[in-house]
């Protein structure tokens, strides 16, 4: 599909399947579009995105940090790191962003506050300080449990903030990339948005699923002075990458 022009979508936004949308211009905040945006809803690993922010904003991303057993206990998406085992935080960030295993999640969780009870106090602190007050997060990877919650247009200024970071921007947009174990062993994570592959203009940004919450998509999108950001919650499997799409696609051309 072409780089969409300016000017040439209608100004009524694509219907969509979903529970819960937001579309807004990433640099300007200016909303685009919204369909039940304040509706409290699980956010699942979109709210990784918030994880991965604390951690870049940080710093150190070349220090080594080591696994811990409790860092393990994250079914169902894993990438099998051990105890014991070391990597620089940036290797980990990365898989967070392109393949989003759970155990990573808790690891740089517990890396950079000492536990993850203590991260989501500073992801709920953060999440205040960006002005994103209707949420409520419990653990950094959005796996379900009771209490934990936000909503499309919470999520829409967690993304925005996290679109700004170079570091953040840098990892979203891979296609893929190649994860070395401590033992030498590699993988290739392929990135779960699948929107990467379908659209060129696509930039971004992080998906999520679990029964709870869904199927769910924050994608993020740029052409010549224009940055977009949709969120999709609460879809279908192949809905989820068809109104993340038209979405975008809307949201740079009108």
């Amino acid at each position: 599909m072409p780089l969409p022009s300016p000017g040439t979508a209608p100004r009524v936004a694509p219907n969509t399947r979903a529970q819960a949308v937001m579309v807004v211009d990433a640099r300007t905040g200016e909303i685009l579009y919204e369909k039940n945006a304040d509706a409290p809803r699980a956010a699942a690993s979109t709210q990784k995105l918030l994880t991965a922010l604390i951690v870049a904003e940080s710093g150190f991303l070349d220090r080594p940090v080591t696994v811990a057993m409790e860092d393990t206990f994250a079914d169902p998406v894993k990438l099998n790191i051990r105890p014991g085992e070391t990597y620089q935080r940036i290797d980990l960030l990365r898989a967070l962003l392109v393949k989003s295993p759970n155990d990573v999640a808790r690891c740089l969780a517990r890396d950079n506050a000492g536990s993850v009870e203590a991260f989501a106090e500073k992801m709920n602190a953060k999440a205040l300080q960006l002005g994103a007050t209707h949420s409520h997060f419990v653990n950094p990877n959005g796996l379900p449990i009771p209490g934990q919650y936000s909503t499309a247009r919470d999520l829409s200024i967690i993304a925005r903030a996290a679109y700004a970071n170079p570091t953040i921007r840098s990892i979203v947009c891979l296609p893929q990339l190649v994860f070395r174990y401590a033992n030498g062993r590699t993988r290739e994570l392929e990135n779960t948005n699948k929107v990467l592959r379908r659209l060129p203009f696509c930039n971004g940004m992080k998906t999520g699923y679990t029964e709870a919450a869904g199927h769910c998509l924050i994608a993020s999108g740029a052409r010549p002075g224009r940055d977009v950001i949709a969120v999709v919650l609460g879809d279908s499997k192949g809905g989820v990458w068809q109104d993340a799409s038209a979405l975008l696609t809307w949201g740079l051309s009108i």
